[in-house]
């Protein structure tokens, strides 16, 4: 896998809306996520798509396409941000070719993001799977740290969470959003699920349809081919009072726990809470036991 180089202080990034448009509601948390990386010392600029509107869109496809061309071509810009996710990632990458470059850059996103974050692993060039601009003012100090001390070339710190057992595993990281991953398996931008190490969250999805995607992932066969999974956030995945339904862990409980594989959950990454940053195809080890995911640089 090919790691971008580390960020420094003064180097410049472009923030561009891949996805889904801004939302007049999250117009303070996006001015506030600008100045996030303002303070932290870069030099932020916005695409002029930032704000546009087709419909759920952020312009037409055509737009935010020169969009992300622009900054993965541009030799001034060290990183991609995105400003949000929502919808729309995807559609970008109907006949896109990342184009060869001196160096790869950093992108960062998550969520609807995921359709970009593996088509890169495709390309076995490093992502982060981290807070977008209308997200990231809401972290924590120690998650903000966690990721500008990894963008500079620092060592990520372990993760913890709960552990299900299965022992131990070492893989290449692929985090993703449930949803968005469910619709692009058999796709062209769908990565090989080999020895990989998979890492999923999800938002406001009932358990019904949590059951229902993971229910293909097992008809796939994929979960026997990964060597293990951890789990993040699932805000709002419940259903409400008075349906009759399983919970959202009962959930996957039901639908993962049968393969003997590590599985660790309730890790803090996902919507609606620190979601701390995770490389895209970086190398890991979990221990389902102890409910530990160890980052692991690719010369050890």
């Amino acid at each position: 896998m090919l790691l971008p180089l580390p960020l420094q202080k003064g180097d410049s990034l472009l923030a561009i809306a891949p996805s889904g448009t801004l939302r007049d509601k999250e117009k303070e948390k996006f001015e506030e996520g600008v100045e996030v990386w303002r303070k932290n010392g870069y030099n932020l600029i916005l695409e002029e798509n930032y704000q546009d509107r087709e419909g759920y869109l952020a312009g037409k496809d055509e737009i935010r396409r020169q969009a992300l061309k622009k900054a993965w071509q541009n030799p001034e810009y060290k990183g991609i941000i995105c400003v949000r996710g929502g919808y729309g990632g995807a559609r970008l990458l109907e006949n896109w070719q990342w184009e060869t470059i001196p160096q790869p850059k950093w992108l960062i996103g998550f969520s609807d993001v995921t359709s970009l974050l593996w088509s890169l692993y495709n390309q076995r060039i490093i992502s982060v799977h981290g807070a977008v601009l209308t997200t990231i003012s809401q972290e924590p100090e120690r998650s903000l740290k966690r990721l500008f001390d990894y963008l500079e070339g620092k060592p990520l710190s372990p993760l913890e969470g709960h552990g299900w057992g299965g022992g131990k595993a070492r893989g290449r990281l692929l985090p993703a959003n449930l949803t968005v991953a469910t619709h692009l398996l058999a796709t062209p931008i769908c990565p090989n699920f080999d020895d990989v190490i998979l890492a999923l969250e999800d938002v406001q999805e009932a358990p019904y349809r949590l059951d229902r995607m993971l229910t293909q992932w097992r008809l796939m066969g994929i979960f026997q081919r990964v060597k293990g999974i951890i789990l993040g956030r699932f805000s709002g995945c419940n259903a409400p009072d008075g349906i009759p339904s399983l919970t959202y862990f009962e959930v996957l409980k039901d639908r993962l726990s049968d393969f003997n594989i590590p599985i660790i959950s309730e890790l803090p990454f996902g919507h609606d809470g620190v979601n701390a940053c995770l490389p895209v195809g970086g190398l890991v080890e979990i221990d389902g036991d102890e409910g530990v995911v160890n980052f692991i640089s690719d010369d050890k």
